[in-house]
């Protein structure tokens, strides 16, 4: 890909452009993918994502392949072994919120179905898809993210708030957000 991609992706980081080029905007309905993705936009709150993304290994070995029924059932030594484990992010508000957001998860699972079928029922099932074409343009919140957001609060879910979900939802693919001329963006 060139260097036209969208400009946070640029730069000499390989796994950014990876995660650019092979994942970021593309339509996810595979729940165990949503729900990783849930987890490391969560941690992701007053940090960079290329923070996040150096450590989604070691998050995917400290939270077993974030497997949401496993960490449903985390206690206090789980807590306790995840803020002792330096290979991701100890905050204790980021680490609590992960057995509650795993409950939350299989709550909205168990209403409907999948996760995907809750989270794809904000768009009719298609992605929005938009033509910015520079960086500046693309907003961090929007009416479609205030509203996930507070349903996903009024379901138990925390660290979701505006701006998280609309990265998320980016992240999933709900909204294409590529710039237009980036050689990633769809049709």
């Amino acid at each position: 890909m060139s260097d036209q991609r969208c400009a946070w992706a640029r730069g000499p980081s390989d796994l950014m452009r990876d995660y650019h080029d092979q994942e970021w905007g593309r339509p996810s309905r595979d729940d165990a993918h949503l729900f990783e993705m849930l987890v490391l936009e969560g941690a992701q709150a007053g940090l960079s994502w290329s923070t996040v993304l150096n450590k989604r290994e070691n998050y995917r070995r400290a939270l077993e392949g974030f497997d949401p029924d496993r960490i449903a059932a985390y206690g206090q030594p789980d807590t306790d072994r995840l803020l002792a484990d330096a290979g991701i992010i100890r905050n204790r508000l980021k680490v609590a919120s992960l057995p509650r957001n795993a409950r939350a998860f299989q709550r909205v699972r168990g209403e409907y179905g999948s996760f995907a079928a809750y989270l794809w029922g904000w768009v009719d099932g298609d992605p929005v898809v938009n033509r910015w074409t520079e960086q500046s343009q693309v907003p961090v919140s929007t009416a479609l993210s205030d509203r996930v957001s507070r349903d996903l609060r009024k379901r138990g879910f925390t660290f979701v708030g505006t701006t998280i979900v609309y990265s998320y939802l980016q992240a999933v693919g709900v909204v294409e957000d590529h710039l237009v001329g980036c050689p990633a963006k769809p049709g």
